[in-house]
């Protein structure tokens, strides 16, 4: 008999129906969970599903009865994986659910601060409309997107996914290679990218070598002074030289779904930056159309149920 404990439920809307595996099992979910009670929550589950809840070393070599750690999300840097493979756990992840909702958020946020819409709605609603002289008013910058160059930093799915969108806008994507590597086949020098792109967004995943990969040094690399979209993890861009670089506008503007520890302290440079007319900071979620969401839920459970009849899918290596 499994005993299958998630971690933190309210991570999913509540109107997502997340089934029950088929097989016989005990289910125990909690809208969240502390680090104090971990231990406790965990003392004898064979396999646990969370989301954003850390799983370190130190916590799993007292879980001997643990054999499964299901992320209910394709980010695995909250799971300790070396520590997993040394003891044994398989984990495993979602992969695929969230390839229209990102990639329509993102041009959510280039579309609003390439046009402006959020300052043009506060001029509106200050009355500049009522007061105008004539049927219009160009109190800010309206830039279209054909013809400008996209940056892309990571070229997986939803890379891939957002150069498709990019190009119906009649944009050039580009995928930068790494950082400070001659580019391959189909990349192009990560140097270059940042000198010669319009918008740059960010695609990849947290690692220790991806961490503040954008910081001053880039942004003053950056001569076309291009929005900067981030919808993969926050700790990718330096928050403190971001909103430097947007006072010395070095950068046009920022559409983030993220910050580096969330959700962010109240002193978070990136928080305090927020209500800047060419800033639009949105709660991590990009993923989270009621469809992706569903999608997850319901591979989620797949997942276990397919690690349980010793079919396994979507494991997660320690390297990884």
């Amino acid at each position: 008999m499994h005993k299958i404990v998630f971690l933190d439920r309210d991570t999913l809307a509540p109107h997502i129906r997340l089934r029950r595996p088929a097989f016989a099992h005990d289910w125990v979910e909690h809208p969240r969970t502390a680090p104090a009670q971990l231990l406790e929550r965990l003392a004898d589950a064979t396999i646990v599903i969370t989301n954003k809840v850390p799983l370190r070393a130190e916590l799993l070599a007292q879980l001997p009865a643990l054999r499964l750690v299901a992320v209910a999300a394709t980010g695995t840097d909250c799971v300790d994986k070396a520590a997993c493979a040394a003891q044994d756990i398989a984990v495993c992840n979602i992969r695929g659910y969230s390839v229209d909702t990102v990639p329509e958020h993102v041009f959510a946020l280039i579309l609003a601060l390439r046009r402006n819409l959020l300052a043009y709605r506060e001029d509106v609603l200050a009355g500049e409309w009522q007061r105008a002289a004539q049927f219009c008013f160009f109190n800010h910058p309206i830039r279209d997107l054909r013809g400008t160059r996209l940056g892309i930093i990571g070229k997986g799915l939803l890379g891939e996914r957002v150069a498709a969108l990019g190009r119906a806008f009649g944009m050039e994507p580009v995928f930068a290679a790494r950082k400070g590597c001659a580019p391959a086949e189909g990349y192009t020098a990560f140097d270059e990218v940042l000198a010669t792109s319009s918008v740059l967004s960010l695609h990849c995943p947290l690692t220790a070598s991806t961490r503040n990969l954008i910081g001053m040094a880039e942004f003053r690399a950056m001569s076309c002074t291009p929005l900067l979209i981030n919808t993969a993890r926050g700790g990718l861009v330096n928050e403190t030289d971001l909103v430097r670089a947007l006072d010395e506008g070095l950068i046009s503007g920022a559409g983030f779904d993220v910050t580096d520890g969330e959700p962010p302290a109240d002193d978070n440079p990136l928080l305090q930056a927020a209500a800047r007319r060419n800033v639009i900071l949105t709660p991590h979620v990009a993923w989270a159309s009621d469809e992706a969401q569903q999608t997850l839920a319901d591979q989620l459970i797949e997942n276990i149920e397919l690690y349980v009849a010793g079919t396994p899918r979507n494991l997660v290596k320690a390297t990884d």
